[in-house]
């Protein structure tokens, strides 16, 4: 009996960039790589790598790409020589990609502004959500960085290729329920290893109905679940954000019909409330209803980061601080992640709601997201964030809490003081 030869996007990804046919799940193959990325966290020590192999030059000054964005603009001089390893290093080798303070943004909302990362691409990081892009039709993931100071001089890594997962979301959304919401509840049902090293293909009428920035919060966060790669077949409205942005030409697949997958979950959208992931793992999920039962007091409120700082998410918290006021026992934070969306928040008004309300607004930066800066925690605060992750000690001090949410349940519970929903206000 022969072997079938259909293949998900994900194989179909690996087998274009290595010039074969046909590849299947657990397959350990080496793959070339169009993207090449890392921080001011964790490219000085890929540099540090690379420097090691005793080479000139990176394989390609087009698709190595460093955008310091942790702890930038600098938080002390630590940080500072951090950031000129990377100024300096991008100069040496002339990378055509050069971003600091004033052209920089949060990585992974930068790059598909930019158009440098595309459909069909192969991207690896030195971040874990490099996972992000899987929403343009790409495989991308998180690596060491040994394995892209490696590849900066090679161009190309090994793989193990993943197994496929396939996550269906059907139904229509109730209202202020977002694409936070549906990878939240996800992540609780599955579990943080739910999805080890697989590929996560979201799927469904949701999903084709979900606008770019939703897009991109569901892969995001795809490593909270374990895996290796979020990943969504680009349509037409994949092709339209491409179109005049991406800088090389995109590759648009789709799995075949008959592909194989590991499993297949299915979500009726229409049961998921907005969703709270209580301290201190992304699995703790809960529904809001129960959230406001608990009555959580908070101190701070951060509304940002790779997963949610983008225009949309901008746009959302406007829409609820419009009129109203931050309580005065919360400071609210709102991070924007490129300066392109701090641009389009001016001219949109939504910087002058959000000012009105008293909300502190930043720089792009990743900030207090990984305990940078800008929104430290101490002993015992609660906080309300819409980052990522929410371990002991992520944002500050040990004893602190986070909890996730979306940007309009974080905007809410500014307004209240606790854990909120939009209805209460």
């Amino acid at each position: 009996m022969s072997q079938s030869k259909a293949m998900t996007i994900t194989e179909k990804i690996f087998a274009l960039h290595t010039n074969k046919d046909f590849v299947q799940a657990n397959d350990l193959v080496e793959a070339k790589v169009d993207i090449v990325l890392a921080n001011d966290i964790t490219g000085p020590i890929a540099i540090e790598e690379f420097e090691k192999i005793g080479l000139n030059s990176v394989f390609d000054k087009d698709r190595v790409v460093l955008v310091p964005d942790h702890f930038v603009p600098n938080k002390d001089i630590k940080s500072a020589i951090q950031a000129k390893t990377l100024r300096d290093f991008a100069k040496k080798q002339n990378l055509t990609h050069k971003f600091d303070v004033g052209t920089m943004g949060i990585e992974h909302a930068l790059l598909p502004e930019k158009g440098i990362v595309t459909s069909g691409d192969l991207i690896i990081g030195a971040d874990s959500h490099t996972c992000t892009y899987g929403a343009l039709g790409a495989f991308s993931t998180g690596v060491g960085s040994t394995d892209v100071g490696c590849a900066m001089a090679a161009g190309n890594t090994w793989f193990k290729v993943p197994q496929s997962i396939k996550v269906i979301f059907n139904g229509k959304l109730n209202k202020y329920v977002t694409a936070k919401d549906l990878i939240l509840h996800l992540i609780g049902d599955i579990g943080v290893d739910g999805a080890l090293y697989k590929a996560i293909e979201f799927s469904g009428e949701v999903i084709r109905n979900m606008d770019m920035d939703g897009r991109f919060t569901i892969c995001n966060m795809a490593i909270e679940a374990g895996a290796k790669n979020g990943i969504i077949e680009p349509d037409e409205i994949t092709r339209e954000y491409l179109k005049n942005r991406s800088i090389r030409e995109p590759i648009f697949l789709k799995s075949d019909v008959d592909a194989k997958y590991e499993r297949i979950i299915e979500y009726d959208v229409s049961k998921i409330e907005p969703t709270v992931s209580y301290p201190h793992l992304p699995e703790n999920t809960h529904p809001i209803s129960e959230a406001i039962k608990d009555n959580i007091k908070i101190n701070q409120v951060v509304i940002g980061s790779c997963t949610n700082g983008r225009l949309e998410d901008i746009k959302m918290a406007a829409e609820i601080f419009k009129g109203r006021k931050v309580h005065p026992d919360v400071r609210a934070i709102v991070f924007p992640a490129t300066q392109d969306i701090v641009l389009k928040s001016i001219e949109l008004g939504y910087y002058q709601t959000l000012i009105e309300a008293n909300v502190a607004i930043s720089t792009p930066t990743c900030g207090p997201c990984l305990g940078g800066h800008c929104g430290i925690l101490a002993p015992g605060e609660v906080c309300v964030s819409t980052t990522n992750r929410n371990f002991v000690g992520r944002m500050g001090d040990t004893t602190s809490k986070i909890y996730l949410a979306s940007p309009y349940i974080a905007a809410a519970s500014a307004i209240k003081g606790r854990i909120a929903s939009v209805e209460e206000l």
